[in-house]
């Protein structure tokens, strides 16, 4: 079994992470290949990721606005890597992609993780997604709560839908990094104080709620001398936080050092996780602290209900309410106990529930009943043109 994962990916982040993990956990006789839109040439990141762990990449060249010639090159990816189905990743893959393997005579899934309402631009795109799913051979959604909204708002019958949960990376939690927690506190100002961490990572966008964070970070820093809060990640909302930080007095309690490639270490690190969503599918960082151990604090939206169970591996809060974060963050915060019951907690359910090989093994059922209704031509068997395989350089 051939697959081509097609994407437009300009970092390797979450779902990033989650793609190269499940083709990791495929059994050998599935062979995968991974397909970026350019986006300006940032694909390289995730690319060169990709051809590290030894899968082949391709580095697309067409793109919007000229979706014929997108079309046709999707189509030669398709022919060259004799490719059964293609499994796709986000708006442009879905529509283009769709498009490709129709022409090819393959079946195509759309991979749905939820829409963001990020910019004016993003909420037009994610319109258009969401009136395309419905054209889709099969639709995988990453938790219940997305394959909800996918029902609602897109009309998918049942039939063409299936929910395969995102998975955590158990091995990248393995191992405790003594330094780690030296690193985590050295982001903050050495005359801060600070011992313990509250830590947060994501896009800084509205959907992904750091605004209230932050506004809650003032309660926790205030009733908590020794809290400081740590917030990873890059945004066009980084300039706007920054300034609400200064305007509440925090510069010394709440920093923002970036995007970090060490994340993984740095999460075991952290006393709480918060997660203050207002949307989410079923996100990867809370899947990644409860496999680190970490408890989290996060808000009940989408499928994080579906990671985090509540008074059991953290606590779920309502959206937009920073002064029940800050409560919550504050109680974990005075009970080391609490915090090392939650986090074992965490640990046990991400290694008996969210495990690459069970997302593997639902994939590979889907995938073996979509090919056999597909009445796919037989494919052109020619040269791998355009085909990157590992040591090869992706620009």
């Amino acid at each position: 079994m051939r697959l081509v994962h097609l994407t437009a990916s300009t970092f390797f982040g979450g779902p990033e992470r989650q793609m190269l993990g499940l083709a990791q956990a495929m059994p050998k006789h599935v062979q995968t290949t991974f397909a970026s839109f350019s986006e300006g040439g940032r694909c390289a990141g995730f690319l060169n990721e990709i051809q590290s762990r030894g899968f082949p990449t391709i580095p697309l060249t067409a793109d919007f606005p000229h979706a014929l010639a997108a079309v046709g090159e999707l189509h030669g990816v398709i022919r060259d890597t004799q490719c059964d189905t293609l499994i796709c990743h986000g708006y442009k893959a879905h529509i283009l992609g769709r498009m490709a393997a129709r022409r090819a005579g393959i079946p195509a899934i759309a991979v749905s993780r939820g829409w963001t309402g990020e910019t004016r631009k993003v909420k037009i795109y994610e319109w258009l997604d969401r009136r395309h799913l419905r054209f889709m051979d099969h639709v995988v959604c990453v938790s219940e709560g997305q394959a909800a909204k996918v029902r609602r708002w897109c009309g998918v019958p049942s039939s063409r839908l299936s929910v395969i949960r995102n998975s955590a990376r158990l091995a990248a939690f393995e191992k405790h990094d003594p330094a780690a927690r030296s690193r985590l506190l050295g982001f903050l100002p050495s005359d801060s104080g600070v011992s313990q961490v509250v830590l947060a990572a994501g896009r800084l966008s509205p959907e992904k709620g750091f605004g209230v964070l932050i506004e809650a970070a003032a309660t926790i820093c205030r009733e908590n001398p020794t809290a400081g809060v740590v917030l990873f990640g890059e945004g066009f909302l980084r300039a706007e936080l920054e300034a609400r930080v200064r305007t509440l007095g925090l510069s010394d309690r709440l920093v923002m050092p970036g995007f970090r490639t060490d994340l993984d270490s740095l999460i075991g690190a952290a006393d709480v996780v918060v997660l203050p969503s207002f949307t989410e599918g079923l996100p990867n960082v809370a899947l990644e602290a409860s496999a680190a151990g970490v408890p989290v604090v996060a808000t009940a939206v989408g499928g994080t209900p579906e990671a985090i169970i509540d008074s059991e591996t953290g606590y779920l809060v309502p959206p937009g309410q920073p002064e029940r974060i800050a409560a919550r963050v504050c109680e974990l915060l005075r009970d080391p106990t609490l915090r090392a019951k939650f986090g074992a907690a965490g640990r046990e359910r991400m290694q008996s529930t969210f495990t690459f090989d069970a997302q593997a093994s639902a994939y590979l059922k889907l995938l073996q009943k979509l090919t056999k209704k597909s009445s796919s031509p037989q494919l052109t068997r020619q040269g791998s043109r355009g085909l990157l395989h590992p040591g090869q350089a992706s620009g």
